[in-house]
């Protein structure tokens, strides 16, 4: 059982764990993020790939491959894939969002231009459909094609619904489930998959995976308002300058008095954001508790996460995903 310990990183013992595979699939993203036609792909690709992250997709694909003892090699191409996608929606995400930092980096639309971006993201989506076609697994192509779909669809939802201080908790969930939970599903289902899984471990994985990105979203989205941005890879803040409506919002508009409902119309409906309301806002959340409460749905969503690896094989590798479950909900950043 996962104890509270700042020195203790479940993410990186997987990954130390799990090192040569996911330098294969690392290679294997770099050789493949590749065009001797456009050789803009690959510098775009590259600069994005280049600047780290938590790689807790392909960690998840990874892990459940060598939780079932998979000797062969597809799942490092299963793992590619999974980082594909997950890149793309990074590229188009910063489009969308006009972002100009990426994990303390600038963003490729800032250094290159948003046509780029894109271009260079629907290549990364074809180039993943390449490699789960090479896989020859029915299930891995439906999963992930299944999660490419949701991922567009969550956030195509997020824009319809952005800054509308009407959405609760359900329409919130459903934003979340396509934009994160959905790919983090699919990641532990492929690893399944190519693992030889049959239909109950399947069904466990994606049941492990959906709970938790559901708990890893929440978590990032009340790390907006009190995360650190040299950790977190983006600025503080930016769900509140663009404008969204994430859990810890929702709790507090909820609860908010018609002064302080007043200052949400003026700052995430009207745009008209001020010095200090940053400051303010964080206040409002504290006040309503909707951090701690948004931090409690957040570990209810990893006990789902945790319960769900019961029925997978014993091994080292599933007792540290099942830390990583409550890491996930505790971490600072």
């Amino acid at each position: 059982m996962y104890e509270k310990d700042e020195n203790f990183d479940p993410l990186a013992s997987l990954v130390a764990d799990l090192r040569s595979d996911l330098d294969a699939t690392s290679k294997t993203i770099l050789d493949q993020a590749n065009s001797t036609l456009a050789p803009r792909i690959g510098d775009v690709s590259a600069h994005l790939f280049k600047a780290g992250g938590k790689r807790i997709r392909p960690v998840l694909t990874l892990s459940a491959a060598a939780v079932l003892g998979y000797r062969g090699g597809l799942h490092i191409q299963a793992a590619a894939a999974v980082e594909f996608i997950h890149m793309a929606t990074l590229l188009h995400d910063d489009v969308v969002d006009e972002s100009d930092q990426r994990r303390q980096r600038p963003t490729a639309n800032l250094l290159w231009d948003n046509r780029s971006s894109i271009l260079v993201g629907d290549f990364l989506l074809a180039r993943a459909l390449q490699l789960m076609v090479e896989l020859g697994s029915r299930k891995v192509l439906e999963s992930l094609s299944s999660a490419a779909v949701a991922i567009a669809e969550g956030e195509i939802l997020q824009l319809s619904m952005a800054r509308n201080l009407s959405i609760d908790e359900k329409s919130y969930r459903k934003i979340i489930e396509g934009k994160t939970s959905a790919l983090f599903a699919a990641a532990a289902e492929s690893g399944g998959a190519v693992g030889g899984a049959d239909s109950e471990i399947l069904s466990a994985l994606r049941k492990f995976g959906h709970a938790l990105g559901i708990s890893f979203q929440i978590v990032d989205d009340v790390l907006d308002y009190g995360g650190d941005s040299a950790s977190m890879g983006k600025n503080v803040g930016d769900d509140f300058r663009d404008r969204k409506v994430t859990l810890p919002v929702i709790g507090a508009v909820a609860n908010a008095s018609e002064e302080e409902r007043r200052f949400w119309s003026r700052v995430i409906v009207n745009g008209e954001q001020r010095d200090g309301d940053f400051e303010y806002a964080k206040e409002l959340l504290r006040k309503h508790g909707s951090i701690d409460k948004a931090r409690q749905e957040a570990e209810r969503w990893s006990a789902v996460a945790q319960d769900s690896l019961e029925i997978l094989p014993d091994h080292p590798i599933r007792g540290k995903l099942a830390d990583l479950t409550r890491y996930v909900t505790e971490r600072a950043a």
